[in-house]
């Protein structure tokens, strides 16, 4: 892989004035999905949280039938990068991982985060019922009223599509590689000086 994340039939989705798909709860485990730029950050800053059993990277919010990394890329598939979420609910809130979300993030910053840029790397996110949307519109407005103009958008979740094998863990498989040690890892570690509380004891960095 090159040292960014960027480098590396239509008419299924449409989220306009759609009712959002909800996911059933597995074992225990509820699940729940956010873009917020490259994959390789989020799968890593979501996975050093408490109650989080897993982060998965993918595709969401566009239009695209399984879509690849390359079409994902030329940003025409309407797709961002994004994560599933698997968490147990009786540990971690999905309002906190909310929390999480945009404690982790630029949260002005449009169309990217970090060194990517592009649709593809803009910031949504998902919600599966009215409780989430209302928890998703709260923090806005609390974020609007101290001041930030938030960039990310809100939207119905309809589709996940899970990436290629070879992005998942793709930070703890490959730690030494340039853009996890130059931009995965330092954005994690800004997430976990702001938030300490919720990082996981085996987490090293």
């Amino acid at each position: 892989m090159a040292s960014t994340c960027a480098d590396s039939d239509k008419g299924i989705e449409q989220a306009i004035n759609t009712e959002p798909i909800q996911v059933p709860s597995q074992n225990g485990m509820q699940r729940a999905y956010f873009a917020s730029g490259c994959f390789w950050c989020v799968e890593e800053i979501y996975e050093g949280v408490k109650g989080v059993n897993e982060s998965i990277s993918g595709y969401s919010g566009g239009h695209t039938k399984n879509p690849t990394y390359e079409d994902s890329n030329t940003g025409k598939t309407g797709h961002a990068e994004a994560n599933e979420v698997v968490y147990d609910p009786q540990v971690v809130s999905f309002k906190t991982l909310v929390d999480v979300y945009f404690a982790s993030q630029n949260i002005e910053q449009l169309n990217g985060q970090g060194p990517d840029n592009g649709s593809q790397y803009r910031s949504i996110l998902f919600y599966q019922n009215d409780n989430e949307k209302k928890i998703i519109e709260a923090k806005i407005a609390a974020l609007t009223q101290e001041g930030f103009k938030v960039a990310a958008e809100v939207k119905p979740f309809i589709k996940f599509w899970r990436a290629e094998d070879y992005h998942q863990d793709y930070a703890q498989l490959h730690p030494s590689q340039a853009y996890i040690r130059g931009v995965s890892i330092p954005r994690f570690k800004k997430f976990a000086a702001k938030m300490p509380e919720l990082i996981k004891d085996s987490v090293k960095h």
